[in-house]
């Protein structure tokens, strides 16, 4: 397997005009240990506490119904909720961190990486947008790597823990929730130091994570064929992932192949584009055509539940072209029978 996820996460991280000016006004610095007032941050970047000695103003330490929060949140200040914006059925469709007030007409889904203390209010937003979204908890694997860079079980649940009193089991069973995202890339030997963590040990993870939430359905960022590598069958871990680009060949082999290793191991299946590296080799993004073609032939299946892309950034998503087919492809999911991302 071709281990290329990774070329995704290393292109620069674009923040919506919104996100800027509030992360500027409220004093953020834009490095790996900061982080904006509503939790968000890239996995492929730190999920942490500051350090000791570092200087909390990057912690943001604002209450819930402060303006600046409310505003990040989709609702304004004062605690009004905004007007719902209510998913029209079908599976959930958007992007990696898309800012809670782009949930709507246009996206309904997204991956995001959210504080313990700001889950609550973010998700309680995302749910009167009619949003869907994924976690990611454990955050950076920089968080649960050992001395020698390999994975440490350890560390990544001490991770998870700091989530334990949350109860998300209700936003799942709400459909709000459509998953936890246990680990990116657990198959590419260059985030382990050359030990890649196998399928068993994925497996593993999500059984630790279905002891504490077991309505919330378990994901992995991982192709279907790197989940075949194990003999045994999954009890507890759900759905692979499959993003596609254009080296990965004709997209309806590619889909059509994905689903079936996903249907094989009874695993659920999300599917997203690669949308700001088109070829995978970071040289030039999507246009809105490969956009419609490449997200019409992944939604000729029936079987993904989710299509999530690489990545939001308003700056791409300015051309009205690119908007339309989105919008293209928005039509397409909506016209899809629900279905939870919970394996079989």
């Amino acid at each position: 397997m071709t281990h290329s996820f990774k070329s995704a996460r290393r292109i620069s991280q674009f923040r919506a005009p919104l996100m800027a000016a509030l992360i500027v006004a409220l004093g953020a610095c834009d490095d790996a240990s900061s982080y904006t007032a509503d939790g968000s941050t890239d996995p492929g970047t730190a999920l942490e506490a500051p350090d000791a000695g570092t200087d909390v103003g990057m912690a943001l330490p604002v209450q819930e119904g402060d303006p600046a929060v409310d505003a990040l949140a989709g609702t304004p200040a004062g605690g009004v909720s905004l007007a719902s914006a209510s998913f029209a059925g079908g599976i959930p469709f958007g992007m990696f961190h898309l800012p809670n007030e782009q949930f709507g007409s246009r996206f309904n889904g997204a991956l995001r990486n959210i504080w313990p203390e700001y889950v609550r209010s973010n998700l309680d937003a995302i749910r009167s947008r009619g949003g869907k979204v994924a976690l990611s908890l454990a955050g950076s694997e920089r968080n649960f790597k050992d001395s020698d860079g390999h994975f440490s079980f350890s560390k990544w649940k001490a991770q998870i823990d700091r989530y334990k009193s949350i109860d998300l089991d209700s936003y799942a069973r709400g459909g709000t929730l459509i998953g936890h995202y246990l680990i990116d890339e657990p198959n590419d030997p260059s985030n382990w130091s050359g030990r890649p963590v196998p399928p068993s040990t994925v497996e593993e993870m999500a059984r630790y994570s279905k002891g504490i939430w077991p309505d919330v359905p378990t994901i992995v960022r991982a192709y279907p064929d790197y989940m075949d590598d194990w003999s045994g069958s999954y009890r507890y871990l759900d759905a692979a992932w499959a993003q596609y680009w254009t080296s990965k060949g004709n997209v309806y082999d590619f889909i059509e192949s994905n689903v079936s290793k996903a249907r094989a191991k009874g695993l659920a299946l999300i599917v997203g584009l690669n949308v700001l590296d088109g070829s995978g080799w970071q040289t030039a993004s999507m246009s809105a055509s490969q956009i419609r073609d490449f997200g019409s032939a992944l939604l000729s299946s029936s079987y993904p539940c989710a299509f999530l892309s690489w990545q939001y950034d308003s700056g791409y998503l300015s051309s009205g072209s690119v908007r339309d087919a989105m919008d293209y492809l928005r039509n397409k999911a909506e016209s899809r029978s629900f279905k939870s991302c919970r394996g079989s």
